[in-house]
């Protein structure tokens, strides 16, 4: 049996403390903190892990210095606490990353109050990056030659954070954290409801996507994390809560590389949105947030494009602007944003606070997590702890549930990379060692890898052309990934699909062998399914 078959027979045949409902980041925090403290959990989605709102952002993990425009300076302090503690605890990870915001001479804010909003984003930052610095139009266009300051009346840089790999695999690892400790998770498993029995047990229906067939499963506690979906999921279950979610559309186009720099240029666009220009590999991933949309199901309209393209043609010196068919790939989601169920047909989401909401039904033995950002994960998971203590529960006492593994192992597999020759091996595209991309994705699983490269040195070869990625890898997924369709492998597992366009991607060499290792006799129906 699959992974994912042994989890789905023990959904149907045990019991289970806690079920999580939803496999974002929300979602997949609460069940490796609830996991690390010996709670039995159970984790589901209707879709892929991270399928949704998850892999839609934008990959920064920033303290949101333009909340402060809002005096939201609790909030902001709180996020930048959450940043630092990810950027010490993934270091492979989360990496510090600078920031050129340009600024245009009819910006409704002089450039010295900017630069202090910085200083002051800064300090709630308790000073973990680098200080943040004023600088000219002539300083901008010798940093950055490609930027239009003709219009400018010169910006600022400073600093904040973002993933080195995408956001679903960044939320993936939570939950692999959370089944090496005991979690019983699966994806392609949609909740049809949920009823509260006379025992106090939650009886969830559940139907698996993949093979249609339909059971139980059985927890005392109920944790919606169903993210733009968690309304829905409680009037499936016949909740009520205080709380609703509105939900803000954010697009972003994946553009070839136009800076070397590896820095974030940061405009302000016509309409006065923060405005990005992010670096992503050997790519550049453009876009903007809060269009206030009421349907989860989203798209990049011809609308949405033309704005993208317009804001940054104009704000950059290309040597061509950029057009469609320039676009290599899309992202296109929906936040969900917490608010109190009053008349909100006016309601401006720009305006709104990103502050998650955890409500909790007591007597129910139901909880629901509202808004929420992956910078703010790990007080998610702590406080969703504190629930079900409050719930009767009793979690175990442990130290820190989250992090890479400590230095010891990481010492000891660059050790071993080095002397089997892995850290020599290096990527065509983005000239990084084959040792540390293993450690950044896999952590100390990658000893496993190693073992399979010392074992047949063939296995350490690009299987994919055009992707850097490595046989063992490819092995490694199939066996503990739970990868049902190639879309979770190429979006969600790596970032190739956001980095190598369709077509490249359905010519390259490898990839239809990479399906047999991951899908065995589907392997065409999975390649064609994606491609067609």
């Amino acid at each position: 049996m699959t992974l994912r078959d042994t989890n789905i027979a023990r959904l149907e045949n045990e019991e289970f403390d806690v079920l999580i409902v939803g496999s974002g980041i929300n979602g997949a925090v609460s069940a490796a903190a609830l996991a690390a403290r010996g709670i039995k959990v159970a984790l589901i989605d209707a879709a892929d892990f991270a399928g949704f709102t998850s892999q839609q952002s934008s990959n920064l993990v920033w303290g949101g210095i333009k909340y402060m425009e809002g005096y939201e300076f609790g909030l902001v302090a709180g996020l930048c606490k959450s940043r630092n503690q990810l950027l010490d605890s993934f270091p492979s990870t989360v990496k510090e990353i600078r920031f050129l915001m340009t600024l245009n001479k009819q910006f409704r804010f002089h450039p010295w109050v900017i630069l202090a909003s910085t200083w002051l984003y800064w300090i709630l930052g308790r000073g973990r990056t680098q200080t943040p610095r004023l600088v000219s139009s002539r300083q901008i266009k010798q940093t950055e030659p490609l930027i239009n300051t003709f219009i400018s009346t010169g910006g600022v840089e400073y600093s904040d954070a973002f993933l080195h790999d995408n956001d679903a695999r960044f939320v993936f690892n939570f939950v692999r954290s959370a089944m090496d400790k005991g979690c019983v998770a699966a994806n392609y498993v949609k909740s049809n409801g949920a009823t509260r029995d006379a025992s106090g047990y939650w009886t969830t229906q559940v139907e698996d996507q993949v093979s249609g067939s339909r059971f139980p499963v059985r927890a005392r506690i109920l944790i919606n994390a169903a993210g733009a979906f968690v309304d829905q999921h409680n009037q499936l279950t016949g909740i009520e809560t205080e709380h609703q979610h509105l939900l803000s559309k954010g697009i972003h186009l994946i553009v070839p590389q136009i800076s070397d720099s590896h820095r974030v240029l940061a405009f302000f666009a016509d309409d006065e949105r923060l405005f990005f220009a992010i670096p992503m590999a050997n790519r550049t991933c453009i876009g903007t947030t809060d269009t206030r949309v009421t349907d989860p199901i989203t798209r990049v309209t011809d609308e949405d494009r033309d704005f993208v393209l317009s804001n940054i043609n104009a704000r950059l010196d290309l040597p061509a602007p950029l057009t469609p068919d320039d676009v290599i790939a899309e992202r296109c989601g929906v936040r969900p944003l917490a608010t109190l169920k009053i008349s909100n047909s006016s309601v401006d989401v720009q305006q709104l606070s990103r502050k998650h909401v955890i409500e909790m039904e007591a007597e129910q033995n139901h909880i629901s997590i509202f808004g929420g950002k992956l910078t703010d994960c790990v007080n998610v998971g702590n406080e969703i702890c504190a629930c079900v203590t409050r719930l009767g529960l009793a979690p175990k006492k442990v130290g820190k549930w989250y992090g890479e593994p400590g230095r010891k192992q990481r010492e000891a597999f660059f050790s071993r990379a080095q002397a089997l020759g892995v850290d020599a091996m290096v990527a065509s595209d983005t000239r990084e060692a084959l040792s540390e991309r293993l450690w950044r994705r896999y952590g100390a699983d990658a000893q496993g890898m190693l073992d399979a490269i010392e074992a047949d040195a063939s296995l350490s070869e690009t299987l994919v052309e055009n992707t850097g990625i490595r046989r063992c890898e490819i092995d490694y997924l199939a066996k503990n990934e739970m990868v049902v369709k190639l879309e979770d492998y190429l979006r969600r597992r790596s970032k190739l699909e956001l980095l190598v366009s369709r077509e490249t991607l359905r010519q390259s060499a490898g990839l239809f062998e990479a399906c047999e290792k991951l899908f065995g006799d589907d392997a065409k129906i999975r390649f064609d399914e994606y491609f067609d």
